[in-house]
């Protein structure tokens, strides 16, 4: 029990060292390269803290178990929303950039939609992935076209040059996702130590740990009052997550999807992206509070005892 317990605690002491300095290198990113910190949120930061759902997904297509690749799309999405912005928004609350609202905003309606067109059959094939790629396609070149550097302030960016940032960005991430792996499995060990059933395992564990890198990254950003980040994040998580993620099994492992991705988890799923888009064009000019924060993450642990009672886990 000691190799596991030194994991868990080697585990969070490294995600948080790696969070706070990858935030720092994001930014100073995106200040050097002259672009908005929401844009390095909505790309660099969401596609490398969406890395362990694209590995699993892959390795699940290949393996000839897609529903596993679906199920990690959709549960990644539940939690970056519910669990990710709702524990974020506890901690300190989260303005709300209004170029949010205006661009970043209907393209995840728009991939959440079309997420939902690929699952309503029941069956994912080829044509699927495609609609779904050609889609993140689009969002790349619009978000890259319509972005403008927002007015930071310099004193909050640390000063490094563009080539240091970029390699504090790529080793504070490989960090991140080290200490997450770690963090999980060490965790594992224990609970099965005790005595708990995998089911438990598989619904706290193992799912509050693939977000953890989400969860650091947002919470190290907005205790920087780097902002843009922090929504950038989990928006740009969501967009990979269905249109990077969900793709792959549809490209590599076409066929059959369990009934329930799309009678219980999407409807989940969906119903948190309505509200967290009716509360951003609520607040375009506010901030996500605490108390909006509290009922997401209230809604998660909701959403944990329904699974617990229809006995599937994320």
């Amino acid at each position: 029990m000691l190799l596991p317990l030194f994991l868990v605690l080697a585990g969070l002491v490294g995600l948080l060292w790696s969070a706070d300095r990858f935030v720092g290198a994001a930014a100073a990113t995106a200040f050097r390269a002259g672009v908005s910190t929401l844009l390095v949120g909505m790309t660099v930061v969401a596609l490398g803290t969406s890395a362990p759902e694209i590995v699993v997904s892959i390795m699940a297509a290949v393996d000839g178990t897609p529903d596993i690749a679906v199920g990690n799309a959709l549960g990644s999405n539940i939690a970056n929303i519910a669990l990710v912005l709702g524990i974020t928004a506890l901690a300190v609350p989260v303005p709300v950039p209004f170029s949010m609202v205006r661009r970043e905003l209907p393209l995840l309606l728009g991939a959440t939609g079309l997420a939902g067109y690929t699952l309503a059959n029941g069956h994912l094939d080829r044509i699927d992935g495609l609609l779904l790629v050609l889609l993140l396609a689009f969002s790349l070149w619009w978000l890259v076209r319509a972005d403008s550097p927002e007015s930071e302030s310099s004193d909050a960016i640390p000063g490094m040059p563009l080539g240091q940032a970029l390699v504090w960005l790529v080793t504070t991430l490989a960090i991140m996702m080290a200490s997450s792996r770690a963090l999980v499995w060490g965790a594992s060990e224990l609970a099965r130590g005790f005595g708990v059933s995998e089911l438990v395992i598989g619904l706290t564990v193992v799912a509050i740990g693939t977000s953890l890198p989400e969860l650091a990254a947002c919470l190290a950003s907005a205790l920087k009052r780097q902002h843009g980040l922090v929504i950038g994040n989990v928006i740009g998580s969501n967009l990979f997550n269905m249109l990077a993620v969900l793709p792959i099994p549809a490209l590599l492992a076409p066929g059959a999807s369990d009934p329930a991705a799309a009678g219980r988890d999407y409807p989940v799923m969906l119903a948190l992206t309505l509200v967290l888009g009716a509360l951003l064009l609520w607040q375009r000019r506010g901030r996500i509070g605490r108390l909006a924060g509290g009922a997401f993450a209230t809604s998660y642990l909701l959403y944990l005892g329904w699974l617990a009672l229809s006995g599937t886990a994320p």
